[in-house]
């Protein structure tokens, strides 16, 4: 669960985690509950994330792991558009992280609701989470869990990447490289976001998070992920073998060079993908430039020549007086020879 959870606010069943005061219970979920919380040290508003209260256990090691390996994560990242963690604890009956507060939506939420994108848009807030991915590969921090409901939208469609908890920090003592998840081999990350190599229980590397904003660009572009299947085992096959048809195919309105780069990002064999994530936030900021440039353009009222309609006019009759005057040259000049 995120900061992005969204559930109708109520009043928290307790008013005090560690130094924060409770305000209000913003979501709740399987393992943990998001609480509206107050800083009394600073005089901020923060989210707060925290486990139930359970029993001591294996599973209950394994969700207190998780959750400081999200605030491990996230807490070595500084960036616009990552979420910031303030604090983490896992002392006494209480494992939680504080984070920065955000008033928005969920991506998943805008997307469950039908809502579609400016193409301008998503090229903005797609350009912006892989330079946000950028940031956290330059930290050695690999997310591994790419997905609409963990990109949270606040003012102006301003993206903010957010739940780290299953991401994994390279060269981090005591950090592996295992790439099944914390909780009894079952699967790392969700299925319809998942690179073949992460489908297919194989080692990954950073080139893993951009295939998955590939598919959260497509399914932008489009309304609909690449891939739909009932059963997971039937779907992780898709993901494997077949390559999606191209988002343009699917609807011509799409531009061509929206569509290349999220087929780009989402190619099955990761040398063949964006290297890097600065790649991908290149091409999406070129289509960006292009369009600016075409719009100003067209505000001009500039035709194929590369005349504005004003200055086409303005040609035009300064060719017929050039062809006026040549011809009133030729008949004087032909009086003058009688």
């Amino acid at each position: 669960m995120s900061p992005s959870d969204t559930a109708s606010p109520t009043t928290p069943s307790r008013h005090r985690i560690g130094r924060f005061h409770l305000t209000r219970e913003l979501g709740r979920g399987t393992l943990s509950t998001v609480y509206l919380g107050h800083d009394p040290i600073i005089g901020r508003a923060v989210a707060i994330k925290a486990l139930h209260h359970e029993p001591a256990s294996p599973a209950r090691r394994r969700q207190e792991s998780q959750l400081i390996n999200e605030a491990r994560a996230t807490g070595r990242l500084s960036h616009p558009h990552i979420v910031t963690i303030f604090e983490a604890s896992s002392e006494g009956p209480d494992t939680y992280i504080a984070m920065e507060y955000l008033q928005g939506s969920a991506l998943s939420t805008l997307l469950a609701a039908g809502h579609r994108f400016e193409f301008e848009a998503i090229a903005t807030i797609c350009w912006k989470l892989a330079d946000a991915l950028d940031h956290a590969h330059h930290h050695d921090v690999v997310h591994r869990d790419i997905k609409p409901a963990n990109i949270f939208l606040v003012d102006d469609y301003q993206p903010k990447l957010v739940d780290f908890g299953i991401a994994r920090a390279l060269n981090r003592p005591g950090s592996s490289d295992n790439p099944e998840t914390l909780f009894c081999h079952n699967l790392l990350g969700t299925p319809n976001y998942m690179s073949p190599e992460q489908a297919g229980g194989q080692r990954v590397d950073h080139r893993t998070d951009l295939y998955s904003l590939g598919v959260v660009m497509y399914q932008m572009l489009t309304g609909q992920t690449p891939f739909q299947a009932i059963e997971t085992d039937a779907l992780l096959q898709l993901i494997a073998g077949t390559t999606p048809g191209h988002p343009h195919a699917l609807n011509p309105a799409i531009p061509k060079a929206l569509s290349r780069i999220a087929m780009k990002a989402m190619h099955k064999q990761a040398d063949k993908r964006y290297q890097d994530a600065a790649e991908m936030t290149r091409d999406l900021k070129r289509y960006l430039i292009h369009g600016k440039r075409t719009r100003r353009r067209l505000r001009m009222g500039l035709n194929e020549s590369g005349y504005g309609t004003q200055d086409r006019r303005t040609l035009l009759l300064q060719s017929a007086l050039l062809a006026s005057c040549a011809v009133l040259t030729g008949v004087v000049a032909v009086l003058l020879l009688r």
